[in-house]
């Protein structure tokens, strides 16, 4: 799987690539774009500056629901990177219960290493197949133990080939011979076998405390996890179809170096890990706040742990320490109650770049239900078509689905882009209900009078918008 490094993707294909998912925000995209391209940049500039240059970190700033954590989102997923997504209210300062700010350094490690491990595994996986099949081959028809010296099962002399006086081991070997083709032309899938399997079942535990506990409980569950397993297998008897998948995944497990996994996964988070800190504005201190004396532990004290972090530290995991210096952090929240500058000014220097989102319009809403690959419309034809019906839309459903959806943002509450979810939801309710009972094949249109019909009595009754939007 290629890097962003790899891939050598500029900041204007990144923005492309990005507009295939979100609509608007041009602003954020050129940020994050350049933010990205910033880490091929360093990667590739001269070994002494390398380790000089950081990455400037970014503050989203915008209502709910018009994207902010979609464009992390896809920006990790284009990217390769390890990607994890925290909520800043979650945590508190050191010494209370609760999660620690590093925990999301140690939380992003596993996403690493579970990462690299797959991808290695896929690296891998030919050779890990075909130890599979042998391994099902051996069920169906163990092999012959050899006693003494004997002759190796001859392929060749076919043509001479008597059954009669032909050694157990050459029967086996040409009977192995017949299943293995049988198994590549696929005649075998339903059969049933019993295949022996690691049990991968280990007790869960996480603890809260005050520092270092929690990294404590993971080591903990890690050592009660072993003494529990140990190498315990469990029979399982499965279809060949799902036993060949199984086993070549146990295969592959076998075959790659996790040591080498672990050091690929730690270099990898220091180099490309991407933390986005959700609901940043929880944890300032509304400069309108009445005044609360003393520091509180699950704001401004969180926001002392989070600079060094933020600034660069190392962190210790338990797969060793990892260095923040090169870890790229976006920050993001609405900001209705408290103001970017409300945070320490320690830490607003740390996210030097910031990007004020835009409310969605109804034209952006008309974008967002027809542009996108994964657009709502395409996601209610992709499952509606699942039962033999066929849904069209016109481009006048559309616009007015998009003209309720802005109505009822503008005189209820601005949810951005989730009042859509909201909208479609009750707009197909009849019809999701009525098929495959009632409405089973077909071709159903989604027009303009569709949709009033479903819509208009909801956005109407401002009190029932209320509950039902």
């Amino acid at each position: 799987m290629l890097t962003i490094e790899e891939k050598n993707l500029t900041p204007q294909q990144i923005v492309s690539e990005l507009n295939k998912y979100i609509v608007g925000q041009q602003s954020a995209k050129r940020s994050v774009s350049i933010a990205l391209r910033n880490r091929w940049r360093r990667l590739n500039a001269e070994e002494e500056i390398r380790e000089e240059i950081v990455p400037n970190n970014i503050l989203l700033i915008g209502p709910t629901g018009v994207g902010k954590t979609e464009i992390a989102r896809r920006l990790a997923k284009l990217a390769h990177a390890p990607f994890m997504k925290v909520e800043a209210s979650k945590f508190t300062e050191v010494g209370y219960v609760g999660r620690d700010v590093e925990s999301m350094i140690r939380d992003l490690t596993d996403v690493a290493i579970s990462m690299v491990k797959q991808e290695m595994q896929e690296r891998v996986k030919e050779k890990a197949a075909q130890k599979a099949e042998e391994r099902i081959l051996d069920i169906l028809i163990p092999p012959v133990k050899k006693s003494g010296v004997g002759f190796n099962s001859s392929s060749s002399g076919d043509d001479s080939f008597d059954p009669k006086s032909a050694s157990d081991s050459e029967l086996n070997e040409r009977t192995r011979e017949r299943f293995r083709e049988k198994l590549k032309n696929g005649e075998l899938e339903d059969r049933e076998i019993e295949v022996e399997v690691k049990s991968s079942k280990s007790p869960m535990m996480q603890v809260f405390g005050p520092q270092g506990m929690e990294e404590m409980g993971i080591n903990l569950q890690d050592m009660l996890g072993n003494i529990g397993k140990g190498n315990k297998k469990s029979k399982r008897k499965l279809p060949i179809s799902e036993a060949r998948e199984l086993l070549t995944e146990e295969e592959a497990e076998k075959l790659i170096d996790h040591e080498s996994a672990v050091q690929e996964a730690l270099e990898r988070v220091q180099k490309q890990g991407i933390v986005f800190i959700d609901e940043i504005d929880k944890i300032a201190e509304s400069s309108s706040g009445g005044g609360k004396g003393g520091p509180d532990v699950s704001r401004q004290g969180v926001q002392r742990d989070l600079l060094p972090i933020v600034e660069g530290s190392a962190v210790n995991t338990k797969h060793g320490i990892v260095k923040t210096d090169h870890i790229l952090f976006i920050g993001s929240g609405a900001f209705h109650v408290s103001k970017p500058s409300d945070m320490i000014p320690e830490l607003q220097g740390r996210f030097p770049i910031r990007v004020e989102l835009n409310s969605l319009t109804e034209d952006d809403f008309v974008d967002i239900l027809s542009k996108p690959k994964n657009a709502l419309t395409k996601q209610y034809i992709a499952m509606l078509q699942s039962e033999g019906v066929e849904i069209e839309f016109k481009e006048e459903a559309i616009r007015e689905i998009a003209r309720i959806a802005a109505e009822v943002n503008s005189s209820v509450e601005n949810i951005g882009a989730r009042r859509l979810h909201t909208i479609m939801s009750s707009l197909f309710d009849e019809l999701l209900f009525a098929v495959p009972d009632d409405i089973n094949s077909g071709k159903i249109t989604i027009d303009k009078a569709y949709v009033d019909k479903q819509l208009t009595d909801i956005v109407k009754d401002k009190d029932l918008s209320h509950y039902i939007l």
